[in-house]
């Protein structure tokens, strides 16, 4: 397989603990939250979900850009949960969702699982213009 460019996406869950009035707490250095922050991690219902570990890290001047006929390869890892990747208007036309390139890959799949703990990888060739949104369905 050959691509025109590579982009690495890094899915992030943050699970930052409230207090009793519902409003976000903080605390003067990571030990001091330890106990409430663990508390809130096993429930494994994060309260942020972020691309590349901030709001709006692949959106405007940060965009994934292509031009029409590029083949671009997303590379897409999430440390903590299963993931399902999806972009909207196009699609994965060869995906290995576990990264693993020895390995076939899937063909034209519109929503990818990628299993927690993995690196997935995504090809698509870009066929016309336009705005494609990157996703997830967590």
């Amino acid at each position: 397989a050959q691509y025109d460019r590579v982009y690495y996406v890094g899915e992030q869950d943050f699970y930052v603990p409230r207090d009793e009035e519902g409003n976000f707490k903080t605390y003067a250095s990571a030990g001091d939250g330890y106990d409430d922050m663990l508390r809130v991690m096993r429930t494994l219902t994060p309260t942020h979900e972020v691309f590349n570990g901030a709001v709006g890290a692949l959106t405007g001047e940060n965009a994934m850009k292509a031009a029409v006929g590029e083949t671009v390869l997303i590379v897409h890892s999430q440390a903590n949960r299963d993931t399902r990747p999806h972009l909207i208007g196009g699609h994965g036309d060869y995906v290995w969702a576990t990264g693993k390139f020895r390995n076939a890959p899937e063909v034209d799949l519109e929503t990818w699982h990628i299993p927690g703990g993995c690196a997935g990888a995504a090809l698509y060739t870009f066929l016309q213009p336009g705005i494609y949104a990157y996703v997830n369905h967590n």
